[in-house]
């Protein structure tokens, strides 16, 4: 059963940003989806969409830390459509909001990473909107330009 369910986790793990389908879930782990929810929530000690959202919160925390993306981008790029929603669990989690967090951490921390190279070497998917990805982006890095993880761009 553990087997299962992590691979189930994994699924989660790799896929956060994504919009994540409970019932594909307990696909994945051969589970019904009320047996899935419970056998999930006693092993890792959450429950499935908790996990999505500590997952999420935490890539968030690093681009916070690391890019100088706006709270806005990094609610979008980590798959929350809402701005409220992704700073109510931020602050849920984390204790402060994510503004107040990224200030922190501007003051303090090392030089952050230009938005615009995230989003081009495909650290993170940019959407036109709230679950659709951008048009000629690669979400990996080796596959524009040859596999040198540049994107070229025509004037």
């Amino acid at each position: 059963m553990l087997v299962h369910l992590r691979r189930a986790r994994d699924h989660v793990d790799r896929s956060f940003a994504e919009e994540l389908d409970l019932d594909e879930l307990a696909s994945i782990a051969g589970l019904s989806k009320f047996h899935f929810i419970r056998s999930f929530a006693a092993v890792y000690g959450l429950t499935p969409i908790a996990y999505v959202g500590e997952r999420r919160v935490e890539r968030a925390q690093d681009l916070l830390r690391t890019t100088n993306l706006t709270v806005t981008e990094v609610c979008h790029a980590v798959g929350y459509s809402s701005l409220g929603s992704f700073s109510s669990r931020f602050r849920e989690i984390v204790g402060e909001t994510p503004s107040a967090f990224q200030t922190r951490y501007a003051v303090h921390g090392a030089p952050r990473v230009p938005g615009c190279w995230v989003f081009m070497s495909g650290l993170v998917e940019r959407r036109a909107g709230p679950g659709s990805p951008a048009d000629g982006i690669p979400s990996n890095p080796g596959e524009a330009a040859g596999g040198s993880g540049l994107v070229a761009s025509s004037p």
